[in-house]
């Protein structure tokens, strides 16, 4: 395949081809980011942050395709990025934990009105709520725009939650505007790490973009079930062993009074059981056998 496409290539591009390889052979870490709508002024800011450890190459998408299939062979797998390339493609190469790059990428993002043309990102809603808007021609565009609205208070509110667009769906002019109008900014600005390889493995935006409460939640929920299911397997570890140890006298105590076996754990429960009983069975005496 990469005979395929040097055959095709034109020599003044060959040197872009020679840069992404060499960049592909330093890094551990090599990731395909889309550029589209990133502004300038957003890439430098970017570029400032990251410059300690990461290094940014755009070229075109055929540039980097040639070039992740030629070093395919020094590195397993890595033609699978090209495949995930989409929009307006770069490579984003580092060393550092491809998990902690895309919370970076992530956390520098903005949002920003979405117009007319561009393909939504994830599925579109529109809430149910009320509206700034005074009853008028507004409510002919929400109907248009598929969104059931209706008059509250002489204010408009949209009735339901509507699903206005799906991901994917190139967006129309009449529903960019009336999404502009109420505030909703659909768009993610920054850089939009889509893959990224690391030692043999691609791992997709969607296993990168980690909820860490959720997850530090659910660790926290699993460690519990685990440490209730040693205790009620009696499994001792550090965790566990006081709490086995008192389980253990607590059940044996309770075995020993069951049996009236005197010690001195048992001694005051036996004997105050045992006059219990004696003062329950005097009440129960006719007065002239007391």
């Amino acid at each position: 395949m990469a005979d395929k496409y040097k055959s095709k290539i034109a020599p003044a591009k060959k040197e872009a081809v020679v840069k992404v390889k060499k960049l592909i052979e330093k890094y551990n870490v090599i990731a395909v980011v889309n550029m589209e709508n990133l502004t300038a002024r957003q890439l430098q800011i970017m570029r400032a942050q990251l410059k300690d450890t990461v290094e940014i190459f755009m070229t075109k998408k055929r540039i980097i395709r040639i070039a992740l299939t030629e070093e395919d062979s020094k590195k397993k797998g890595l033609i699978q990025l090209a495949d995930r390339m989409k929009g307006m493609p770069a490579l984003l190469c580092s060393n550092d934990n491809p998990f902690k790059l895309f919370k970076i990428l992530k956390k520098n993002k903005s949002s920003a009105p979405i117009k007319a043309g561009q393909i939504a990102p994830a599925d579109i809603i529109v809430p149910a709520g009320p509206t700034g808007f005074a009853p008028g021609p507004i409510i002919g565009e929400l109907g248009m725009c598929k969104i059931k609205a209706g008059i509250d208070a002489g204010k408009v509110v949209v009735k339901e939650d509507s699903l206005v667009a799906k991901e994917g769906e190139v967006i129309k002019p009449n529903l960019a505007a009336v999404l502009t109008r109420l505030g909703i900014e659909p768009m993610e600005i920054g850089l939009d790490l889509v893959a990224a390889y690391e030692n043999g493995e691609i791992l997709d935006k969607s296993v990168l973009d980690i909820d860490e409460e959720k997850y530090v939640a659910s660790m926290k929920q699993f460690a519990s079930e685990c440490h209730n299911l040693a205790i009620f397997i009696a499994h001792p570890t550090r965790d566990t062993i006081h709490h086995l140890i008192a389980k253990t006298a607590t059940e044996t105590r309770g075995l020993a009074k069951h049996a009236k076996i005197v010690n001195k754990d048992t001694v005051k429960e036996i004997l105050a059981e045992a006059h219990a009983g004696v003062n329950n069975v005097h009440a129960k005496l006719p007065n002239e056998a007391k």
